[in-house]
């Protein structure tokens, strides 16, 4: 019901029985005990065919809080949202590569946090701790965080949640731009390596172990680039923040004229500088990196049939519309249902952020809407 509510932005009682095939009793039942909760309001009326103006329901936005940790690269992310998925406040601190902060660094970091932008702690939801998935025989970032859940959250007294970036970017974008748990939803999490998330029925669809979505083990050439997945051919290997740079530092001609020898981010936003700006050697290594990407990009679609796409993460921040240009190009030839509906490609408004947004939203939607969230005791 509140997921109903929260896509419509304003809806009224008679509205939702529509909607959802409830009769005007469970209706008002539903939405009483909602405004008792503080969850929902009423926000005025409207004119209606039978005279009696329709009272509108809204989602209360400061009813409740969910915090988020995204552990980047090179960066903790911690972003605090509302009920819509308002961010409310945002803080970037830098985090050695692989760095997994000792459970009381972590609990005092969300005190701190929350603290400084004055949120009642009893509004205050939980915390949800993500980062990427690792490549099978590499150390475990997620399976690390997850021994430390229990501890987290003996120390901060709410629930803590795990779960993998791209995933948590994609409920963050599902939720903020109010998309209808109708559409079939999909995301492109764009960074070192490449991940998506997919939400059917306003929920995630995670897979048998917490694991869909790893886009960046489609193979586009099996006979291409060995990976250390153990397959060949990956996108990751053509498409990725890393392969990109990597690409970019071969080439004689843009290792001279741009400062490639900094990090990994730095190198790539260099890139995507140089290519917005109207480098053509620059623009070039982007855009086979985003005919790879759409490659990819397309089976995901063909065999999700979905509606929309966001593209996000770090990968896009710059240089997003070299992606999602190329990307439209790409599955308006190639996707299988592109006579029978449009398929919408959309870059994201906030993409460094994202995966900590979302992180903030799977605690607002695990609090106000549970049957969304499987695996809440992860």
């Amino acid at each position: 019901m509140v997921d109903v509510v929260r896509s419509a932005v304003t809806i009224s009682r008679g509205e939702l029985a529509a909607l959802t095939g409830l009769t005007q009793p469970s209706i008002s039942n539903i939405v009483r005990d909602l405004m008792t909760d503080g969850i929902v309001h009423e926000i005025g009326q409207a004119g209606s065919a039978h005279g009696r103006p329709r009272r509108l329901i809204a989602i209360n936005p400061a009813s409740r809080f969910g915090v988020g940790f995204h552990l980047g690269p090179e960066t903790l992310t911690c972003v605090a949202v509302d009920v819509t998925g308002g961010v409310v406040g945002r803080e970037v601190v830098p985090r050695a590569p692989g760095e997994i902060r000792p459970a009381d660094r972590l609990a005092r970091r969300f005190t701190d946090f929350t603290r400084c932008l004055d949120l009642p702690p009893e509004r205050v939801e939980g915390l949800a701790i993500v980062a990427p998935t690792v490549v099978p025989g590499r150390p475990d970032t997620a399976a690390a965080l997850t021994g430390l859940r229990a501890e987290v959250a003996e120390r901060i007294g709410v629930p803590v949640l795990v779960e993998n970036d791209a995933a948590a970017a994609a409920l963050g974008e599902f939720w903020s731009r109010r998309v209808s748990r109708e559409q079939a939803f999909g995301c492109v999490y764009l960074s070192t390596g490449i991940g998506a998330g997919i939400v059917f029925g306003g929920a995630l669809y995670r897979g048998a172990s917490f694991d869909a979505g790893e886009l960046s083990h489609v193979s586009i050439d099996y006979a291409g680039r060995p990976c250390p997945c153990g397959n060949l051919g990956c996108v990751e290997q053509y498409a990725s923040t890393a392969a990109t740079v990597t690409a970019a530092r071969d080439d004689p001609g843009l290792r001279a004229r741009l400062s490639l020898d900094g990090s990994e981010a730095a190198a790539y936003d260099a890139i995507a500088r140089a290519a917005v700006n109207g480098d053509p050697e620059a623009y070039a290594v982007l855009d086979r990196a985003a005919e790879h990407l759409s490659m990819a990009a397309t089976s995901m679609v063909n065999l999700l049939d979905l509606g929309r796409l966001v593209l996000t993460g770090p990968g896009v921040a710059l240089a997003g519309s070299i992606y999602a240009r190329r990307m439209r190009a790409h599955l308006e030839r190639t996707a299988h249902a592109r006579h029978r509906h449009t398929l919408t490609v959309e870059l994201s408004a906030q993409p460094r952020d994202a995966a900590g947004i979302g992180a903030a939203v799977l605690v607002v939607q695990a609090a106000v809407a549970p049957d969304h969230t499987p695996g809440g005791d992860r």
